[in-house]
């Protein structure tokens, strides 16, 4: 259900020409999905009868929690169900003492970089990016996802 649910966040994406293949680009397959619930953090929302309505998957590296993934299905969005999974997992990097919550996003997209910064995420520079963050914003360009327009985000815990 999971991959479905990346679909359909993903329909958004239409909305916006030169990124709108991005909306029938390749989402996370179920085995990565099982591999986020073994090794990482996967947080589900669900609705009343515990369908699942939007997912964030996450992982631990170098003192931080790392955001890979945040998707709500899209009948689902503006609900705040991605706030609260976002919440949970900040609570959750905090229970285990970690220095930061990272992640990669889009810079001028309502439901991206305005959305984190809502959540106390900064926009790191350049000149701000440590190595992993940079292979990570790197491995995107080399996916098609254009660089200038994405960027990192952190939010510092300590």
């Amino acid at each position: 259900m999971l991959p479905d649910i990346e679909r359909s966040s993903g329909a958004l994406f239409r909305t916006i020409p030169d990124l709108a293949w991005i909306a029938d680009d390749d989402v996370q397959s179920a085995q990565a999905h099982a591999d986020f619930l073994g090794t990482g953090l996967s947080l589900v929302a669900v609705d009343e009868q515990d369908r699942p309505l939007g997912f964030l998957c996450a992982a631990s590296a170098e003192g931080a929690l790392h955001i890979w993934q945040l998707a709500v299905l899209e009948e689902s969005q503006g609900r705040g169900l991605g706030r609260a999974m976002m919440l949970a997992a900040i609570a959750h990097a905090r229970a285990r003492s970690l220095a930061a919550v990272t992640l990669t996003t889009f810079r001028d997209l309502k439901w991206n970089e305005h959305f984190y910064r809502t959540l106390g995420f900064a926009t790191l520079a350049g000149d701000e990016l440590d190595a992993r963050l940079a292979q990570i914003l790197a491995n995107e360009a080399a996916h098609g996802l254009p660089p200038e327009r994405r960027c990192s985000m952190r939010l510092a815990l300590a």
